[in-house]
């Protein structure tokens, strides 16, 4: 099969963290492949902008504003997709934050409950209420968004964590889930050129800059999004409870400046 002819046509996807960055490339690429496509995130007027590059291109879209971290926020989401298209075959379960960057040992319980919420707890039970459906509609796909701070330590301690945790959960939920017909997998990006990561990427490049180095191969929500289209369809009917990196070779060495995963 062509890899550039990959069809989603007849899908319905849903994907969080969907106003910018990673999450509104993806939209971008499965309306490109025929998906209809709703996007989530805390910002309507954000996603409505959104919404419209999707229906431009001839396919359906929804904006609703939803808190991951907020499970009502969550039941509202998945209950007005489901009213309104009738079925779920693809989530991308893409919101994430990262509100500390500070040392470890000076982290307090604030940042620790609202990166775990958004992180790990929000998307599980967002998972929780697609897969319901997607287990009545007999199977459909799931892609969460890690990182390859889940997969090493790096410099942001709590959001590693978070990611990490979130690695398990994918593959716990590939296990249970996979009996119903439901395909879990994750992405780990590395630096990603998004605003979550901006302060880490700008860095990177201003250091770069100062010992002379050539320009930093720092990778765009477009690449991502490639992968996450192609993890949806198909093509990638036997990659299951897998854990795909895409970094541009960070983890083998081949550094971009910093060991951080970008979402939204």
């Amino acid at each position: 099969m062509d890899v550039t002819k990959i069809s989603l046509k007849g899908k319905v996807a849903l994907i969080s963290g969907a106003s910018r960055g990673i999450g509104e490339a993806t939209a971008l690429a499965f309306a490109d492949a025929g998906a209809d496509v709703v996007v989530a995130s805390r910002k309507l007027p954000d996603l409505e902008k959104v919404a419209q590059k999707i229906r431009a291109k001839g396919v359906r879209s929804l904006a609703i504003a939803s808190h991951v971290a907020k499970i009502e926020d969550s039941k509202n989401l998945v209950d007005t997709v489901v009213k309104e298209f009738g079925r779920i075959d693809i989530l991308f379960n893409n919101a994430g934050t990262n509100p500390y960057m500070g040392p470890l040992i000076d982290a307090e319980e604030w940042a620790w409950d609202t990166t775990f919420n958004v992180n790990v707890k929000g998307p599980f039970f967002l998972a929780q209420l697609v897969a319901r459906v997607m287990k009545q509609q007999g199977g459909g796909v799931m892609i969460n968004t890690a990182s390859v701070a889940g997969l090493r330590p790096g410099a942001l301690n709590i959001y590693s964590v978070t990611k990490a945790a979130y690695i398990m959960l994918t593959q716990v939920m590939a296990r249970e889930w996979g009996p119903w017909g439901i395909r879990v997998n994750a992405i780990a990006p590395g630096l990603i050129k998004t605003r979550l990561s901006e302060a880490l990427w700008k860095a990177a490049e201003q250091r770069a800059a100062a010992a002379g180095a050539p320009s930093l191969h720092i990778g765009q929500p477009e690449d991502v999004a490639a992968l996450v289209l192609f993890l949806a369809s198909d093509l990638a009917k036997f990659i299951h409870g897998s854990v795909v990196v895409i970094d541009g070779g960070e983890l083998v060495g081949i550094s971009t400046g910093s060991s951080v995963g970008s979402v939204e």
